[in-house]
């Protein structure tokens, strides 16, 4: 599984304007609403706020993959975004979230759904990388260094 074949490149924010955890999952579900994927907003970030209420989805190292399971969907959906300021976010190490993968499923897909957190978490394990994403200047260039280091691996 690579993750270009769930995270289309209209689905980046370069730079979050939220400034907490639910102002970051509203602006990330309506990158998914506005694209048509999903049409309850409301319904889905209540979803990844009962998530996030099991533990955080900040994983440490200033990422967090919140993710969840909705109804409707026919495959797993990412959406990349990226704060330049970080946001609290309850991170396992306390620090601010800088780089965040929203990852949501369609309810009865549990292997695609940890494939997809599994492809994730290993992409962003290099360091030099979540440099390098921090350091782009566009959503287009995000897109083009995620879609190369999915290639290598």
């Amino acid at each position: 599984m690579k993750l270009v074949d769930f995270l289309q490149a209209e689905h980046l924010v370069a730079d979050l304007e939220a400034q907490n955890k639910q102002g970051v999952l509203e602006e990330l579900v309506g990158v998914l609403v506005a694209s048509g994927v999903i049409s309850d907003a409301r319904h889905a970030v209540d979803v990844l706020l009962e998530r996030e209420r099991l533990g955080s989805t900040g994983i440490g190292e200033g990422i967090a993959i919140p993710h969840g399971k909705l109804p409707g969907l026919e495959s797993v959906v990412a959406v990349f975004a990226r704060s330049k300021n970080g946001v609290d976010f309850d991170s396992m190490d306390g620090a601010p979230v800088n780089l965040f993968f929203l990852l949501v499923a369609p309810e009865n897909s549990a292997s695609m759904h940890l494939k997809a957190l599994a492809r994730i978490s290993r992409l962003l394990k290099d360091r030099d990388f979540r440099q390098e994403l921090l350091a782009c200047d566009s959503k287009e260039l995000l897109y083009e260094k995620i879609s190369a280091e999915d290639a290598r691996h």
